[in-house]
């Protein structure tokens, strides 16, 4: 494995009664709180009010910035920096999911800076201090919640970016199962497929000697596979839930990526496509990364194999290890559409017509990927697979 420093300062409260601890983990902070939530769905389960008894329990003056998109913009984090400015903000409670969450980043990595917000997204300026945030997860899939990323839409651009600093771990995050319950059954889909997606990026790299963290990617990966079909079809059962909502977190909070360093080209592939077509997220991870895997066999095959033996229970008798990685690929992809996620592009109606376009975006940085280094032409042919 290479040298590695590991940092996550995030607390995590977990479990049924989580939200009960939030009026002593917000006492160290101030009083003015800014809530950052999502289209609305938090007042129909009751997640909302839950929240606001205990703020007010907390005895908070509460703001709120509703709305934030599922793909976030740029011009609502904007809005949520002018009113913590405005306001005095002293801590923003971010309620939702991983698009909520990361939209309350970058407004708590804004509001101390004089410029504009998308230079913080573009790295041109380095953030050295962000207002204190926590989070009340909503929905398991990104890992936000205990992570430092972000990713931002800009709609005037149409540029997707992910970015992230280490002042922009979140100070605590509340995760209670019962809070994913309401999820109706497609994002529940998008998140399992996100949280997989997550870890295959980590996966596929090219250190060596990394037993430790390929094992727990593994077992993380076999645990979802072997949870998710239940849950797709009981999504009011809470131990499900509980399974899957920790997985997201482990899936990316830093845990899988010691002594490596993942590829990531199916994620910026997809938010170049996300930038021009606005899909889920995790529709066009499902679409696109078996279509990156089949690309990159050749690069490490037994590494492609091992995966499909030990996660996707292939065997190796009579096959080639080429054929026994292909394999695995197809019950990743098979199993993903058995959940109900989509195939292929034109699940979401999109043809070739911007496939220039969204290669000239993914491709904005010098490289594109770490496992296996992508040119322009072959993003354009996974495009072309992924018709």
């Amino acid at each position: 494995m290479n040298p590695f420093t590991f940092y996550n300062p995030v607390k995590l409260v977990f479990g049924e009664n989580a939200l009960d601890k939030l009026p002593r983990e917000l006492s160290a902070y101030g009083d003015r709180v800014l809530v950052v939530y999502g289209g609305g769905s938090i007042k129909q389960n009751g997640v909302y009010e839950a929240v606001i008894a205990k703020l007010q329990e907390a005895n908070k003056a509460i703001f709120e910035l509703a709305n934030v998109e599922p793909n976030p913009r740029l011009a609502t984090a904007k809005k949520g920096i002018a009113l913590c400015q405005q306001e005095n903000i002293d801590f923003i409670l971010a309620v939702g999911g991983g698009s909520v969450i990361d939209c309350a980043k970058l407004i708590a990595a804004g509001v101390y800076y004089e410029g504009d917000a998308w230079d913080i997204v573009l790295r041109k300026v380095r953030v050295k201090e962000a207002l204190p945030f926590g989070t009340v997860l909503t929905i398991a899939a990104t890992g936000s919640e205990m992570n430092a990323g972000s990713v931002i839409t800009n709609g005037e651009t149409n540029e997707k970016r992910s970015w992230g600093s280490a002042v922009t771990f979140p100070k605590v995050s509340f995760l209670n199962p019962a809070f994913t319950t309401s999820v109706p059954r497609d994002h529940t889909v998008y998140g399992i497929v996100d949280m997989m997606s997550h870890i295959l990026e980590q996966y596929f790299h090219n250190a060596s000697n990394t037993l430790i963290t390929d094992a727990m990617a593994e077992g993380v990966l076999q645990t979802i596979i072997q949870t998710a079909p239940a849950l797709v079809d009981d999504l009011h059962n809470v131990q499900l839930r509980e399974t899957i909502l920790l997985a997201g977190t482990i899936g990316l909070n830093g845990f899988l990526a010691m002594g490596s360093q993942g590829d990531w080209a199916t994620h910026d592939i997809e938010h170049a496509v996300s930038a021009v077509y606005d899909i889920p997220h995790a529709g066009g991870l499902a679409i696109l990364q078996p279509h990156w895997m089949r690309q990159a066999v050749p690069q490490q095959p037994e590494r492609f194999a091992g995966l499909a033996e030990r996660v996707f229970g292939v065997t190796r008798e009579g096959k080639s290890v080429e054929e026994v990685a292909y394999e695995g690929i197809d019950r990743l992809s098979a199993f993903w559409q058995s959940l109900g996620a989509p195939s292929k592009l034109n699940d979401y109606n999109i043809d070739d017509r911007q496939f220039d376009y969204i290669v000239a975006h993914a491709m904005a940085e010098e490289t594109l990927g770490n496992f296996k280094l992508l040119e322009a032409e072959d993003v354009k042919q996974i495009l072309v697979n992924a018709q």
